[in-house]
């Protein structure tokens, strides 16, 4: 993808999407209702008007909703409203909800970006979540959209019901085979009101643990990375209704980004302590100065548990100016 642009989120909860996915609820996962979304997109409109602002260089993003799959009138009053008056327009949708002449009537109003909810490639997981299209729907709305000249942006989920970490590297994989221009992971949190709650409580699902997701995109993130595909989110965006308790249960970390690459740089420097042999030694790691608080982890985690782990006398993690990562026992 391009610089980062700032992006003006305009959220339309469940607004035109078929189907009740267990996991959803987008009320409580937004904070806001449909009835509000056209009032401020107008409202936003109009400040992007005035000199100065800096709205009109800016992307304007239609999310919460399938918005290709709401009535062709609603989705034209909302592109007609927008169009000109920001730098690119961004939706969110499902794959079943894209054809040929859905992004014939995106891009005629300026869009240029389509982020897919694909969520898993495994079947068996699409269909326990209620989602009501399969892993072949993604790899075809995929193509469409990347025909079309747009920028695809496809996310996924983990700890969905039936999935395992097998099927999660699975979909990681086919995800990186649709070479799409960035990546969302979003780890499964229960929300309130929702079905999975439901299936929660009666023991009929089990819960995706922050330890568990932080533990799993570890492992997932280095495959991107390794494909050149940004991760641009790791976990929900927090919000007010979300740390007040509408995330009952579940992956739920308002730094979960912050967790996950901070496990990733504690897997690396694992490996190199086991290759220095430093058992029961004095150590110090050198790593370049930006990923310093990977490296330490949140409230020094990552050095007690290397500690702990290596049984080491002391260790030190120290910033440097070049690229690599050096370890120095005595």
């Amino acid at each position: 993808m391009s610089a980062k642009q700032k992006i003006i989120p305009i959220f339309i909860p469940h607004l035109g999407c078929p189907h009740a996915c267990v996991f959803c609820n987008q009320r409580e996962i937004t904070g806001t209702s449909a009835e509000n979304a056209y009032t401020k997109l107008k409202q936003l409109c109009e400040a992007a008007e005035k000199p100065g602002s800096g709205l009109s260089e800016a992307t304007l993003a239609f999310y919460g909703g399938s918005f290709t799959a709401i009535p062709v009138e609603q989705q034209i009053r909302y592109l007609e409203t927008a169009k000109d008056r920001f730098a690119a327009i961004r939706v969110s949708t499902r794959p079943d909800a894209v054809d040929l002449e859905t992004m014939d009537r995106l891009k005629s109003y300026g869009v240029k970006i389509v982020e897919l909810g694909a969520q898993s490639m495994v079947d068996t997981v699409l269909e326990a979540s209620g989602r009501g299209h399969n892993a072949q729907d993604v790899r075809r709305a995929s193509k469409i959209i990347q025909q079309a000249g747009c920028t695809l942006v496809l996310q996924m989920m983990t700890g969905l019901p039936g999935d395992t970490e097998e099927g999660a590297l699975h979909t990681a994989k086919e995800i990186i085979t649709l070479q799409p221009d960035a990546v969302r992971i979003y780890p499964t949190v229960i929300v309130r009101g929702t079905q999975l709650e439901r299936m929660w409580e009666n023991g009929t699902y089990r819960e995706h643990t922050v330890e568990e997701a932080v533990e799993l995109c570890a492992k997932l993130l280095p495959h991107f990375q390794e494909a050149g595909i940004p991760v641009i989110r790791l976990g929900l965006n927090p919000t007010e209704e979300l740390s007040g308790g509408a995330a009952v249960a579940g992956a739920y970390h308002p730094a979960l980004g912050e967790l996950v690459y901070s496990r990733v740089m504690r897997n690396r420097l694992e490996a190199l302590l086991r290759e220095n042999n430093v058992s029961g030694k004095t150590v110090t790691i050198l790593v370049p100065a930006a990923l310093l608080s990977q490296a330490i982890g949140q409230r020094q985690e990552n050095i007690r548990w290397l500690t702990e782990r290596f049984h080491l006398l002391s260790l030190s993690i120290r910033p440097h100016e070049q690229h690599q990562i050096f370890c120095e026992a005595v």
